[in-house]
């Protein structure tokens, strides 16, 4: 609870994947995907209750042994590959009354921490915004973007009167990480989606940011999840040496 404010955390998780196949599931630096997910939202100080919303035995099964509830299985038609993501958060809503926000916290973004998530949520209550949604600073600008005519000439994404010349002189521009989205639930039940013009900005770093949607992306995740865990193995030797 965060003033006096009870936090539904969900994390959506289908078993048919097609980029990387049973992904969530999948062992990733020594746990399988989802575990990264759940154990960090299972430390967070201001979430109520953490659910799965799966249709899937194996994930639910893994689910339940790290310790998440599945207090429902999710109808096979909100998973399927046109399913919009909207669609299994506002089926937890209506099974589960009486919470006044939500989280949905995909497993696809294993790098984000619990420090993440209850930031996240501090931030949205000060803002008294009706929703928020975390992004990070693109690595690519749009200013610097093109479509190619049917005669293969170039034409600017972004119409300009003066292109920009300098990387220095380009705007900071900010793109959806996918790692977390939390609204008012009274708000997001009318609005049906997480983004409006009322919706504020959760920026996280970019080191955090990763989002696995190939394998590609699955093979940088796992990289940068074993450094994490050997430099807490380090810290953690060093500890011990001098508290002996």
């Amino acid at each position: 609870m965060i003033e006096k404010k009870r936090v539904l955390a969900v994390v959506p998780a289908r078993g048919g994947s097609k980029g990387v196949p049973r992904k969530n599931v999948r062992n990733i630096a020594g746990k399988p995907l989802i575990a990264w997910t759940i154990e960090e939202a299972k430390k967070s100080a201001y979430i109520d209750r953490l659910i799965l919303s799966s249709e899937d035995s194996e994930i639910i099964e893994v689910a339940r042994t790290l310790g998440c509830e599945v207090p429902f299985i999710r109808p096979k038609h909100l998973a399927e590959d046109s399913t919009s993501g909207m669609d299994p958060v506002l089926h937890a809503i209506n099974e589960l009354p009486g919470y006044d926000f939500v989280l949905l916290l995909q497993p696809t973004s294993p790098l984000r921490t619990v420090k993440d998530i209850d930031f996240f949520l501090e931030k949205l209550i000060e803002s008294g915004a009706p929703a928020s949604v975390s992004v990070t600073i693109a690595d690519k600008s749009p200013y610097w973007m093109y479509t190619l005519k049917h005669n293969e000439h170039l034409e600017p994404l972004l119409k300009q009167e003066q292109p920009y010349e300098r990387r220095q002189d380009l705007p900071e521009v900010f793109v959806l990480n996918g790692a977390i989205y939390g609204a008012q639930i009274n708000w997001l039940m009318r609005s049906k989606s997480f983004l409006d013009d009322k919706t504020t900005a959760f920026v996280m770093a970019s080191e955090r940011s990763y989002d696995i949607d190939t394998e590609e992306d699955f093979l940088f995740c796992e990289i940068m999840l074993n450094k994490t865990n050997d430099k807490l193995s380090s810290s953690n030797i060093i500890s011990s040496t001098f508290t002996k």
